[in-house]
């Protein structure tokens, strides 16, 4: 307090004393900043965000500041929060920023495909966020990028991402094409998250979506790899190639030894693979496997099929053999 006074004082007295100059100039000259930065400003009194301003290298003289703050307190309140502050702003810019300036809107992406766990753990991660992340289920969180400000809150952007999901995923389902044999919303749910799980090639999505609607309408497992390594990391990634054990563990979601659609999602599918199973190909193939390029080969009958697992294996010998 008493230095605020000794500068309030100065400032006054050098203004009305032939003063005003100098003070003119160091309200209104370049500040120290050498390029933008985003600084966090918490709440607290003039002294502590002078502190803050100073150690970010934004102010040059921080014993101005509470003074220029209370002779300039008609032009409104100085706000808590994230502000990018220009490179050289003056000390007047400075203020301007924390008065009347938006906050910095940081992004999170939540990627498509991702489990919950690793959703989970992007939200715990997310730089400037408030609070402990909060439990959610398999598949109910929409993948996609937020803004959000710091000091905001994880439970508020998962509820969020959850309301995005619930009202696309409503949404979609109206729109969907006649003759699924899907029995509700979450039973599309359950199978895009299988989708996006066997290709992230945006124009295969419809087409695999339509084989699996094909099995499922001829009472046909799935026969999904990416279910059985589901269920072999227990809800987690798995780190490892499948084995034959793997395929013939009896657990719900594998889709080699169960028909039907597993009991839940695999993962958090995208808007994109929702509509492809909503609005599939109209393909009758019934199988597909790798291709080497990245895509898949499909296939309408069983021996179409083997004919390309036989081309499939035979590149990935040669791939072995070159590494």
């Amino acid at each position: 307090m008493r230095r605020f006074l000794l500068a309030a004082c100065a400032l006054v007295l050098l203004a009305g004393g032939g003063g005003a100059w100098w003070a003119r100039e160091h309200y209104l000259s370049p500040g120290p900043l050498p390029q933008p930065a985003a600084i966090v400003v918490e709440r607290g009194g003039t002294d502590t965000i002078a502190r803050t301003l100073a150690e970010r290298g934004a102010l040059r003289e921080p014993w101005l500041f509470p003074a220029a703050v209370w002779l300039t307190r008609g032009e409104g309140p100085l706000r808590a929060g994230e502000y990018l502050f220009p490179a050289g702003a003056s000390l007047r810019e400075v203020l301007e920023v924390l008065r009347s300036a938006r906050p910095v809107q940081r992004r999170l992406t939540l990627p498509e495909g991702l489990t919950a766990r690793q959703m989970a753990a992007l939200i715990t991660q997310a730089e400037g966020m408030a609070g402990d992340t909060p439990a959610f289920g398999e598949g109910e969180l929409l993948p996609e990028t937020y803004a959000y400000q710091w000091g905001d809150s994880r439970a508020a952007l998962v509820r969020r991402a959850g309301v995005a999901m619930r009202e696309t995923l409503e949404r979609l389902w109206k729109e969907r094409a006649e003759g699924l044999p899907l029995a509700s919303a979450r039973d599309a749910l359950v199978l895009a998250s299988i989708v996006e799980r066997e290709t992230g090639v945006r124009e295969e999505r419809a087409r695999v979506a339509g084989v699996f609607l094909n099995r499922l309408r001829r009472g046909m497992p799935l026969q999904s790899d990416p279910t059985v390594a589901y269920a072999a990391a227990e809800g987690g990634t798995l780190d490892r190639p499948l084995t034959r054990a793997d395929l013939d563990r009896d657990h719900p979601f594998n889709t080699y030894r169960n028909r039907g659609l597993p009991p839940g999602p695999i993962a958090s599918p995208g808007v994109e693979a929702l509509r492809a199973v909503l609005q599939p190909a109209a393909t009758e193939d019934l199988y597909f496997v790798a291709d080497g390029s990245g895509g898949h080969a499909f296939a309408r009958t069983l021996e179409e099929h083997n004919r390309n697992v036989a081309r499939w294996r035979a590149i990935e010998r040669q791939r072995s053999r070159s590494e």
